[in-house]
């Protein structure tokens, strides 16, 4: 038995339900789970179709949260650039670099939530500081598929609502899959046989996602940060 399959399955289904709660999120636990079993290129090979229906879908939601002004364009722009040479550092490091950056992403993460959990950006700093943040959250994703040390981070400390959150994001991780397609095509990254895994896995994630939304209904915002830090 494929026990790497199941547990592969588990962390789509409970990024799933992470995804319908906070808007963002699968990666931070499909991605390391996936890396652990066989490797990063796989594990942003397989996000493609999930990421791309799970925000399409967020961003319809969402679109009257819209933030306003040129913060989303500025941040996923600096993302999509971030993203393209994120992509090819993927396809020239080796597997075992590739995992060693997504542990301490994720530990760098872990860290700083916990160190400081309160920190806080006004909306015009943080929209001064959109395009370099959105840059390097762009190239994390393009390395190693999870951008959520300074992505999440970053909108997080600017205490966006809910709704203006899930759309900013989606559309960030949206525009990023316009560079990141073609260039794991052309490095043979994305094959056929991945693009089938990555449509089971998107239907995992969406059957799950519908459970975050009733959750996120019932518990805080703090509650669902302190469940990903615990499985992390």
């Amino acid at each position: 038995m494929d026990y790497g399959l199941i547990y592969i399955i588990i962390g789509f289904a409970l990024g799933g339900v992470l995804k319908g709660a906070t808007g963002a999120g699968a990666p931070i636990i499909a991605v390391p789970v996936i890396a652990l079993f066989y490797d990063v290129p796989l594990a942003v090979a397989i996000f493609i179709v999930p990421n791309f229906l799970a925000n399409i879908w967020q961003i319809k939601s969402h679109y009257a949260d819209r933030l306003p002004g040129s913060f989303v364009a500025k941040f996923a722009g600096a993302g999509t650039l971030g993203a393209a040479f994120g992509t090819m550092m993927l396809v020239s490091l080796s597997g075992e670099t590739l995992k060693l950056v997504v542990a301490i992403a994720m530990l760098l993460y872990i860290g700083f939530r916990l160190l400081r959990p309160d920190w806080a950006l006004s909306y015009r700093i943080g929209s001064m500081l959109s395009l370099p943040v959105g840059g390097l959250a762009g190239l994390m994703q393009g390395a190693t598929g999870i951008s959520a040390p300074i992505s999440i981070t970053f909108l997080n400390a600017m205490k966006l609502e809910r709704g203006q959150f899930i759309f900013t994001i989606s559309v960030f991780f949206i525009t990023m899959l316009a560079v990141q397609i073609p260039i794991l095509y052309h490095y043979g990254v994305l094959t056929f046989e991945r693009l089938l895994m990555s449509c089971g896995s998107a239907a995992v994630l969406l059957a799950f996602m519908p459970v975050g939304t009733l959750l996120a209904r019932r518990f805080s915002r703090q509650t669902f940060d302190r469940v990903i830090l615990g499985v992390l």
